[in-house]
């Protein structure tokens, strides 16, 4: 008989495209990966991953137990559904992925609450960005996602996956101290060319809203740094070196050679939990989103914003 955990094993593998992103979904490490699809290929008598440069590749073998895997997976899931909907008391282990700045802005504080609240609810948080984050959650790879979009890239709903708005996140122009705009009541798109951006790297929701937004007013964005993180971006603000739009979920208080100035209109992202159709019913899911929603209208009050601003 197959082992339900092996298969977990391999069909993480298939999901993240490595043994080691596997390992880091599951919480454990990649040489207890490696051990549990070896056994998995011991098993079975067949060869699950191949070599290829640096990493590994699944035969089709591999693919189609993955792909068994995944079925089997989603009956367990509907089995604990069911039993949990049944206790009518938020339990068990719930996986959740989150965007950088809501892992640090917002799920502490809805953890922690949960934490308190259903001691029996194990939830988990990994840091994944949304273009990847919803296709994990269709794929069952994790049981809870907060995302985001922009208004040029809504957020796409894959065929069996449904969601809820958090709220939205409101984002502000940062600049150096010294710069022209800084201390000006707002600023209008149509003033912002000639300026050298901070931005983050190409494929980011956030870089593709910048780079459209600014032809669309007319402007071809000169990004002259680029960085994953928020905070990163920040203190290149602080060194002078350009200016970068940033959303207040996450931000964290401004050093002081740093300007926030509202542009005008005020770009807004939107938050959204995503889950897979029909797991609503199972109360950690529920009581999660809930709970997200709750803590929202605290945490966007308490972002940073002007009045908060030495200048």
């Amino acid at each position: 008989m197959l082992d339900l955990q092996r298969l977990r094993a391999l069909h993480a593998v298939s999901v993240h495209g490595s043994v080691g992103a596997a390992a880091a979904a599951l919480g454990f490490t990649p040489s207890a990966v490696s051990q549990q699809i070896a056994k998995l290929e011991r098993e079975t008598r067949t060869v699950l991953l191949e070599r290829e440069g640096r990493g590994v590749r699944l035969t089709d073998e591999a693919r189609h137990l993955a792909e068994t895997a995944r079925e089997l997976l989603g009956i367990v899931e509907r089995a604990e559904t069911l039993l949990e909907e049944r206790r009518g008391v938020p339990a068990g282990r719930l996986d959740i992925a989150a965007f950088a700045s809501a892992a640090r802005g917002l799920l502490p504080s809805v953890l922690a609450d949960l934490a308190r609240r259903h001691p029996a609810l194990d939830a988990r948080l990994t840091e994944v960005d949304p273009h990847l984050s919803v296709d994990l959650v269709a794929k069952g790879a994790v049981d809870l996602v907060v995302a985001h979009d922009w208004d040029i890239a809504p957020l796409p709903a894959p065929a069996g996956v449904e969601q809820a708005v958090i709220g939205d996140d409101l984002c502000d122009l940062l600049v150096p101290k010294g710069h022209p705009f800084a201390g000006r009541e707002g600023v209008r798109r149509a003033e912002l060319g000639g300026q050298r951006w901070i931005c983050q790297p190409p494929g980011r929701v956030c870089h593709d809203w910048l780079v459209r937004t600014l032809r669309t007013a007319g402007h071809e964005p000169d990004i002259v740094h680029t960085a994953d993180e928020n905070p990163t971006l920040v203190a290149l603000v602080a060194a002078g070196l350009g200016i970068a739009l940033i959303p207040r979920l996450g931000r964290g208080p401004l050093p002081a050679g740093v300007v926030e100035v509202p542009l005008d209109p005020m770009p807004v992202r939107r938050l959204y939990a995503l889950w897979r159709a029909g797991a609503a019913r199972r109360p950690a899911i529920a009581e999660t989103v809930r709970t997200l929603r709750a803590h929202w209208p605290r945490v966007s009050a308490h972002a940073p914003h002007l009045s908060h601003i030495n200048l």
